[in-house]
C-alpha cells in the first residue's frame, strides 16, 4: 500500500539532504549576509525553485515518455548512482560570482534560478520526475526540500552554517541516492 504523498515525501527528503552544503545553500548564506532581509530572499528562493524544478520535472516526464521503460530504468538507476557519488563532493562558490545589490527578491530569484541550472538537485528533480508520479508531487517535494535546507540558512545566517555537519549531511544524501539507484537497478534487473 502506498502512503499518501509518498512521492512528495521522497522528493522532499532526497532534495533536502542533497541541498545541504550545495552551492545554492552557500548562495543563500551569501545573500542573507549581504541583504540582511530574510523574507524577500526566502520568497526569491521559492519562486526560483518552483520555476526551475517545474521545468526540470517536465523534462524528466518527457524523457520518460520518449524512452522505452527498460531503457529508462537503466538510465535512472545509473543516474541515481552518479548523483550519489556527486553528492559526496562539496560545492563551493567561485570567488568571482557576484549578485546584484539592488533588490533582494529579484537578485535572489535570478541568482537561484541560474545557480540551480545543472545542479545536482535539478538533476535529482529530473530523475525523480522520470521515475515517480504525479508530477506536481515531485515539484512540490523538491521545492519543499530546497526550502527546508535553505530557509534556516537565510534566517539564522552564518551561525547556522558554522554548526552544520556538512560532511555527515553529504553522506546521508549520498546514501539516499545510492539506495534509490540500487532499488532502480534491482528493478531493471528483475524486469
Amino acid at each position: 500500500m502506498d502512503l499518501p504523498f509518498s512521492t512528495t515525501l521522497l522528493s522532499t527528503g532526497a532534495v533536502a539532504l542533497a541541498e545541504i552544503g550545495d552551492k545554492t545553500q552557500l548562495l543563500a548564506l551569501m545573500l542573507a549576509a549581504r541583504f540582511r532581509r530574510p523574507w524577500p530572499i526566502v520568497a526569491g528562493i521559492l519562486v526560483a525553485t518552483l520555476l526551475n524544478h517545474a521545468a526540470a520535472a517536465w523534462i524528466g516526464a518527457m524523457a520518460a515518455s520518449w524512452l522505452r521503460p527498460d531503457v529508462l530504468q537503466w538510465i535512472v538507476a545509473v543516474s541515481f548512482l552518479a548523483v550519489a557519488a556527486w553528492t559526496l563532493k562539496p560545492d563551493t562558490l567561485d570567488e568571482g560570482e557576484r549578485v546584484p545589490a539592488r533588490n533582494a527578491f529579484v537578485a535572489t530569484t535570478i541568482a537561484f534560478f541560474l545557480a540551480e541550472i545543472g545542479d545536482k538537485t535539478q538533476v535529482a528533480t529530473v530523475l525523480l520526475a522520470a521515475k515517480y508520479t504525479p508530477l506536481w508531487e515531485v515539484v512540490l517535494g523538491t521545492t519543499l526540500g530546497m526550502m527546508l535546507a535553505n530557509v534556516p540558512v537565510v534566517v539564522l545566517g552564518s551561525r547556522f552554517s558554522a554548526r552544520l555537519p556538512l560532511k555527515a549531511a553529504r553522506r546521508a544524501a549520498a546514501a539516499v541516492f545510492l539506495a534509490l539507484g540500487a532499488w532502480a537497478l534491482w528493478r531493471a534487473l528483475t524486469a
